[in-house]
């Protein structure tokens, strides 16, 4: 997903809470930066453990994106609507997992 960010931007600048002060790109640009550093860290062993708290403040820092989208969805089709508000707990099952990735 962090390659994504770069790819395909725009997809994730319309996530990006309107609230934040500065460009949409600046954030979605940063995500994308930070999810590429976190896999990288939770790939070696030695550095699993920063990488697994990393990506729960990963995790915890975009999760104000899924809400952004969720908001959003709130005229679009049934299908879209679902998978927003899908990914609002997600994002615990995502923590979760990261959290356990620095206990192995």
């Amino acid at each position: 997903m962090g390659v994504l960010h770069f790819a395909a931007p725009s997809v994730f600048d319309q996530i990006v809470p309107r609230a934040l002060p500065g460009r949409a790109r600046s954030y979605t640009l940063a995500s994308g930066g930070a999810e590429l550093v976190v896999a990288g860290l939770l790939m070696s062993p030695r550095t699993r453990g920063w990488g697994s708290v990393a990506a729960v403040a990963l995790l915890v820092a975009v999760f104000p994106a899924n809400v952004q989208m969720a908001l959003d969805s709130r005229d679009a089709s049934p299908l879209r609507r679902a998978v927003a508000l899908g990914r609002l707990p997600l994002q615990g099952v995502l923590i979760a997992q990261a959290v356990g990735a620095g206990r192995r």
